[in-house]
């Protein structure tokens, strides 16, 4: 196995800063995932990698020896594509036996056909081995072109959104298989995804990337927990952050024309103590307002229930209070109906407070 190193990695095409000067470590056998939406750069980053694409500054190591004027093929690093690249008319036992038999790797048949088997029992593909792939579901050519890159035991998988073109329980069936895979082989894992549940679930860390830049490097609980700008807090969570314009007087942050008057936490008091402004914007995410059908805390306000997202185990309330809307998660035994009136609180100790012009957290 290996880790991975890039240093002032920059990649233009064109006039666009595909990867604009990113520096990242990714220790041995490590599961990291770059997060981010389209256009971001994640794809471009994994190339980089591989050597697909040549970087316009900077450089790849792979345990600490740059990479930068090796070939792809010498780098030993396998790539799983979001679209499966198989061999159509190729049995899934000829497809997991292709990358074993460049003449550089010298391998007997026997010991062939001993890696072909124990990948086919690891992925549970061993019924599927003289099946031709135009015959398999989409799960299983999934699972075969993993086997495809476990096969040779490279040092670092790179995964390109791979689970991207499954229906969503198969997306939680692999989301598991990948992550057992990863505990029970020891691979290093880099991770490319839009999907923050993938993300979330399967990542020791998390990059968040956007427009070519990284915005913050953590474990998933501080991605979430402690979002370094507005964009991490949008992007990460489900349902989405509530993000209010607000502004300071004494130690209350007001939201509206007092329409929302919300104490500042003593934790968060020191905070702002250096900061000059009188307008921020204060992040509340769904699930830290609670609500009740009557008043239950001095602090509670009245809203109505706009509209509802039931999600079996959950629901999400959207509230309006005068012009505001927030978003709240709710249990459904709370038998709330769409138009009730009900009463919510905001626990403001896990709140988030950013600065308007920067976007930075505060």
């Amino acid at each position: 196995m290996a880790s991975v190193r890039l240093a002032s990695l920059t990649k233009i095409f064109g006039q666009v800063n595909a990867i604009d000067n990113i520096d990242l470590e990714i220790d041995d056998r490590e599961f990291f995932v770059l997060l981010g939406p389209t256009g971001a750069g994640k794809t471009t980053t994994l190339r980089l990698v591989a050597g697909l694409e040549k970087p316009d500054q900077g450089q790849v190591y792979l345990d600490n020896v740059s990479v930068n004027d090796i070939s792809p093929a010498l780098r030993d690093v396998a790539f799983v594509f979001q679209y499966y690249t198989l061999y159509p008319h190729y049995t899934v036992r000829q497809n997991l036996e292709f990358p074993l038999k460049p003449k550089f790797r010298r391998l007997s048949k026997s010991e062939i056909d001993a890696k072909v088997s124990e990948v086919a029992k690891i992925l549970h593909i061993e019924s599927l081995l003289e099946r031709e792939t135009v015959n398999l579901s989409g799960g299983e050519m999934q699972r075969v072109a993993i086997g495809r890159a476990i096969v040779r035991t490279p040092k670092v998988f790179l995964m390109d959104e791979p689970l991207s073109n499954l229906d969503a329980k198969l997306r939680e069936e692999m989301r598991r298989e990948l992550t057992r895979l990863h505990l029970d082989l020891g691979f290093t894992f880099f991770y490319v995804t839009h999907d923050q549940i993938e993300a979330m679930t399967m990542g020791d860390r998390i990059a968040v990337l956007n427009q070519g830049k990284i915005l913050q490097i953590g474990t998933p609980d501080k991605i979430y927990n402690w979002p370094q700008n507005v964009f991490v807090a949008k992007f990460v969570g489900s349902p989405t952050i509530n993000l209010l314009e607000a502004n300071i007087e004494t130690n209350t942050l007001v939201v509206g024309k007092k329409t929302l008057v919300c104490p500042i936490p003593e934790s968060q008091r020191n905070s702002l103590k250096k900061y000059t402004k009188r307008e921020l914007i204060l992040g509340i995410r769904p699930e830290d307002i609670e609500v009740w059908k009557e008043k239950k805390k001095a602090d509670s306000f009245k809203c109505t229930v706009y509209f509802i997202q039931s999600m079996g185990v959950e629901d999400i309330l959207n509230l309006r209070i005068d012009d505001i809307v927030l978003r709240a998660v709710a249990s459904p035994k709370l038998l709330t109906g769409v138009g009730d009136t009900i009463y919510a609180s905001i626990n403001m100790k896990r709140s988030h407070l950013f600065d308007p012009q920067t976007n930075r957290r505060l």
